[in-house]
């Protein structure tokens, strides 16, 4: 695992540094989104970019909170009006970050967290080199494939393809600054605490 802040580290509500981008990033299934909402739950104040995408959405999501969904039609439109800082295609369907909130956020000095995919997390980098980027990791890919299963709301296809996906992801982890495992939420949810405010 990355080393993490100094234990000298402020220990206000506010992510270290202002005014930056954090990009978390790790394969479908691994936590990401319940990292988040943990996160959130407890730092309400955080600035959490809400992705766009075309897929439907699954049991207890909720538009405009977990995700803007969109039709394929409208995604097309906000790619060629540049209204994204980055987009990718995945198992059908697209996910995109919108440009104009994040940079807004970042210019007032707040810190921003985005959660998307790998290749977009590359994009991001190419435009915000200064971004914190974040991994994280599953306990293991049989780990990962039960988490996936156990969704109840995908096909055979898009588990495979997913994991496919995921044995690639997982070989870019040493790109990013920081890597957590995620085999205990509330471990995982400490670590990234300790990232982003630096000891308590």
């Amino acid at each position: 695992m990355t080393q993490l802040l100094p234990t000298d580290a402020a220990t206000t509500n506010e992510c270290l540094p202002s005014g930056r981008l954090i990009v978390l990033t790790g394969p479908s299934g691994v936590g990401k989104g319940t990292l988040l909402r943990r996160l959130h739950q407890r730092y309400p104040d955080l600035y959490f970019s809400i992705s766009v995408t075309t897929r439907s959405p699954r049991q207890n999501e909720i538009h405009g909170k977990d995700y803007y969904f969109v039709s394929r039609s409208d995604f097309e439109r906000m790619i060629a009006s540049s209204e994204l800082l980055e987009w990718a295609e995945f198992a059908g369907n697209y996910y995109g970050t919108p440009r104009e909130s994040v940079e807004k956020q970042i210019s007032q000095g707040k810190c921003v967290l985005l959660e998307i995919e790998l290749q977009g997390a590359r994009k991001i980098y190419n435009i915000f080199p200064q971004a914190l980027r974040i991994f994280i990791q599953p306990p293991s890919l049989k780990e990962l494939e039960q988490r996936l299963r156990g969704r109840g709301q995908e096909s055979e296809e898009v588990i495979a393809r997913r994991l496919c996906r995921a044995k690639e992801e997982i070989k870019a982890a040493n790109e990013f600054d920081f890597q957590i495992t995620n085999d205990n939420i509330e471990a995982a949810l400490k670590q990234l605490e300790v990232i982003l405010f630096g000891s308590r």
